[in-house]
Order: structure tokens, then C-alpha cells, then sequence
């Protein structure tokens, strides 16, 4: 049981990072930022409840919006580049982030126990659950019960304007600015709100694990943070959600026994997706393509007859 629960707090926790990312992706930008957000989300949190003794849900609002706060900085420079270089400059954010941490060293002596961020030995003693009686399964539905709420909150903005104006900004540019849409507002709000989604993500993640080090945020997450919408596809915050129980639930998990043959399956996962569904794997024309399928399978059956 508890295997099974640490499960669903990975899945839950990337999923809140694949959100980020998604949110950013419908306005056509592809951004590794991620990961810095989410860094600063679980430093900032755990130092509030370390250090401060914050109540958890105030520590992880904190930290959110110091997230999405690095967030809409970053949007500025960094949108005004498109592509690779857009890429570059992300990584290097991402970068700047984690050599922060690496040497942020901020020991404060509580009750004859030094606690806080110890530079290369990373962040330990972040042990808010434990020492307030949470159980696992009550972690676990804090961590759902945030992810519904982010789920619930992007699929809202998809059914108003401001979501047809993100999709309208991914599809065409040119266009969209041509309508009066402005395109630094729109992919500033973007970036900073896929900050905040990150930043609380990373909160929940470092007091689940209890602890965090500059290992934790390496590009290798910032890249499942974008592969989970460029493979369940962005016609819904769904797609998202089943690339990552695919991807954490059976390649990572389910396929364990392989080692790091795994990750050859994860790359070629990426290629196969991008070449044969670039839309994604739950993108608008899979159920059509599936009726089709069963059509022809129904067709042969007959004929055999």
C-alpha cells in the first residue's frame, strides 16, 4: 500500500509540472524554465516551515508566488526570443536556479537541532507531515486535491476567451496581433502562471520527499515537464494527465527491472509521438481515427463472411 501511494504522490507532483508546461505550450513556446520554478517552489516553501514554522498551506501559497513571481521576470527577456534560443535561454535560467541552491547555505539552530538549506549536502529535516501527524494517504490527497484544482481551473480558462486567446496566440501569431492581441501581455501571463503551478508543485514535492539537493532539479525533469503535454497532446488538461500515469505509472515504474534501458524507451516514446501524432496521443482525431479503425475491422469481418 504504501508503494502504491508513493505512486500516486510522483504522479501527482509531475503532473502539476506537466500543467506548467502545458499552460506555456498552448501559446507555442517551449520553455525549460520549469524546473527553475519548481525549484524555487520547494526551497522557498520548505525554508518557510523549517525555518519560520509556517503552516504548510500558507508556506506552499508562499512559494508558489515567489515562483511565479522569477516567472514573470523571466518572461520578459526571455519571450522575446522563439525557438532554440528560447530553449537556451530557459536551460540557463534553470541553470542559474540550481547553482543557487547549490550554494545557498542558511543553518539555523532550533531546539538544539541545526536546520535549512546546507549548501552541497542539500535541504533536509523538512518534516512538516511527520511532526504534524500526517499520514501518507492524507498527503496523497493534498497533493490530488491540488491537482484537481489545477485541472479544474485550466479547463474553466480553455472554456472562456482568455483560453481561445492563448490557442489563438500558438496557432498563429501574426494573426492574433493582427486582431489587437497583445502578444507579450498574453505570453508574460502564460510563463507567470505556469510558474505558480510549478512552484507549488515543487512545495508539494519537497515535503513529501522530506528532502531536496541541487541534484533534484537537473534538465532531465525539465524535459518530462514538457514531454507530458507534447505526448497526451493539448486539446485538454486530460492528455497531460495520462502521459504522465503512462510515463511515471508504466515506463518509469512498471518497467523498473529494465534499469536505465528505460530511458531509451522514454526518448523513443518522444519520437514516435512527434512523427506519427504531433497533435498528441489524445489529440481530437484519435477517437475519429479509432472509429475508423473498428469500421474497417467490422468491413473484413463481413467480407471474410
Amino acid at each position: 500500500m504504501t508503494y502504491l501511494l508513493g505512486i500516486f504522490q510522483t504522479i501527482g507532483v509531475h503532473t502539476l509540472l506537466g500543467l506548467s508546461a502545458y499552460l506555456l505550450l498552448l501559446t507555442g513556446q517551449l520553455s525549460l524554465a520549469q524546473v527553475g520554478f519548481f525549484a524555487i517552489g520547494a526551497y522557498v516553501s520548505g525554508i518557510l516551515t523549517v525555518i519560520f514554522s509556517w503552516n504548510i498551506f500558507a508556506a506552499l501559497a508562499l512559494g508558489s508566488l515567489m515562483a511565479g513571481f522569477f516567472a514573470f521576470l523571466v518572461g520578459f527577456p526571455a519571450l522575446r526570443v522563439k525557438g532554440l534560443m528560447l530553449v537556451v535561454a530557459t536551460i540557463s535560467f534553470s541553470e542559474i536556479v540550481r547553482l543557487f541552491f547549490f550554494n545557498l547555505s542558511w543553518r539555523v539552530n532550533l531546539n538544539g537541532v541545526e536546520v535549512g538549506p546546507d549548501s552541497t549536502q542539500g535541504f533536509r529535516e523538512i518534516r512538516y507531515f511527520a511532526a504534524n501527524g500526517w499520514e501518507q494517504v492524507h498527503i496523497v490527497g493534498l497533493i490530488w486535491s491540488v491537482v484537481m484544482l489545477v485541472m479544474l481551473a485550466l479547463w474553466w480558462l480553455d472554456q472562456v476567451r482568455a483560453g481561445a486567446v492563448l490557442r489563438a496566440v500558438g496557432t498563429d501569431e501574426l494573426a492574433a496581433q493582427s486582431s489587437g492581441i497583445n502578444l507579450t501581455m498574453v505570453k508574460v501571463a502564460a510563463m507567470t502562471g505556469g510558474g505558480v503551478i510549478a512552484g507549488i508543485g515543487g512545495g508539494l514535492f519537497a515535503h513529501s520527499t522530506t528532502y531536496v539537493d541541487h541534484h533534484t532539479f537537473v534538465i532531465l525533469l525539465a524535459t518530462f515537464a514538457v514531454s507530458y503535454p507534447i505526448i497526451g497532446g493539448l486539446r485538454s488538461v486530460m492528455g497531460t494527465l495520462f502521459a504522465v500515469i503512462f510515463i511515471q505509472g508504466f515506463i518509469i515504474e512498471g518497467l523498473r527491472f529494465m534499469g536505465d534501458y528505460r530511458n531509451l524507451i522514454f526518448g523513443l516514446l518522444i519520437i514516435l509521438v512527434m512523427n506519427l501524432r504531433p497533435q498528441g496521443l489524445l489529440d481530437g482525431n484519435l477517437m475519429l481515427d479509432m472509429k475508423k479503425l473498428l469500421s474497417r475491422l467490422k468491413k473484413g469481418d463481413k467480407a471474410d463472411a
